[in-house]
Order: structure tokens, then C-alpha cells, then sequence
């Protein structure tokens, strides 16, 4: 065992050092982190409703809860109940289906309340937004439903592209 251990010790750290990839993405997510909890200094908490996406945004959105953007650690949780949020965060165009139920979440969520269209369905824009127009089964974009406070474009949109929408939507909330 002795033998062993100082075999260890001789050979030391047999592994490659960790490749620089430079420090610009992490430092944007430390940067919006710390202007949410400055602006709202509470956590804030978001209920995601899914009106009929294809969950290409809702990918993105699970993305922003694993360790690299570490959204609840910063004190910005998801919720199961709008009774709960601060921020609706909406995908995909509205379905006749769930017309009634995303207006039943908004009328549920607490005043003051933000709600975010996510996506090019959700925005009413770009060519899919185009293809899911109104129609006998697609209400078209979120605003036609409920009222949008801020749209985040893209066909999904990156998780950084979510993060600085929910700030954007903060900073309006709180001038």
C-alpha cells in the first residue's frame, strides 16, 4: 500500500489543464443575474405555459434551470401555479384549446404581472409564426389572447436571449 501511494505521489496529475474558452458568456449571465435580484431584490417567480409549441422554446427554457445558467440559484424560480408568478412566460401560437386555460392563468396571476411571449409562434412573427396564423384551430400569437409585455424572437431563442428578455421585462416593470 505504502508502495502504491508513493507511486501516486511521484507521478503526480496525469490530466490536461481545462481548454480557455474565455470568460464573456459567463460573465453576462453573473451580470444578469445580479441586475434581477438588484432591480426586484426578492426572487422572482415565473409560470411557463405552453399554448401549443412544438417545445423547441421549452428545451431552451429547461436549459436555463441546469448548472451552467443556474437560474434558480440566483433566486429566479419556475412555478406549477400562476397564483405564484411575478411573469407569465408564454410559447407557441394559442390553440382553440388552450384559449380559455392561458386566459383562466393570466386572470389567476397576481397584479403587478408581466407576460412574455416566447418564440416566433408566440410573437406572431418570422416564417412558423406565419404558418400558425389564425385560424379554425390557432388563435395566432399570444397577444391575440392576453396582453404582451415583451416578446423574445427567435425559432427557439437561445437561453441568453430568454435571460435578457426576463431582465428587459423586470426593468420595465420597475420604471
Amino acid at each position: 500500500m505504502i508502495s502504491l501511494l508513493g507511486q501516486i505521489f511521484r507521478t503526480g496529475i496525469l490530466t490536461e489543464p481545462h481548454p480557455d474558452t474565455g470568460d464573456g458568456p459567463r460573465r453576462e449571465i453573473d451580470r444578469l443575474h445580479d441586475d434581477i435580484l438588484n432591480i426586484l431584490g426578492r426572487a422572482l417567480t415565473i409560470r411557463q405555459v405552453d399554448a401549443g409549441s412544438c417545445n423547441g422554446c421549452e428545451l431552451e427554457i429547461h436549459a436555463l434551470n441546469n448548472p451552467y445558467y443556474n437560474l434558480e440559484g440566483r433566486g429566479i424560480k419556475f412555478v406549477a401555479s400562476p397564483r405564484h408568478a411575478d411573469m407569465l412566460l408564454v410559447t407557441g401560437p394559442v390553440t382553440k384549446n388552450m384559449e380559455n386555460a392561458l386566459r383562466i392563468a393570466y386572470d389567476c396571476t397576481p397584479d403587478p404581472k408581466l407576460v412574455v411571449a416566447v418564440g416566433d409562434c408566440g410573437c406572431g412573427c418570422g416564417e412558423v409564426g406565419a404558418m400558425f396564423g389564425e385560424s379554425y384551430a390557432s388563435c395566432g400569437a399570444v397577444d391575440n389572447v392576453v396582453g404582451v409585455d415583451l416578446r423574445i424572437a427567435g425559432c427557439p431563442p437561445t437561453p441568453l436571449a430568454l435571460m435578457q428578455g426576463i431582465l428587459a421585462a423586470i426593468r420595465s416593470r420597475s420604471t
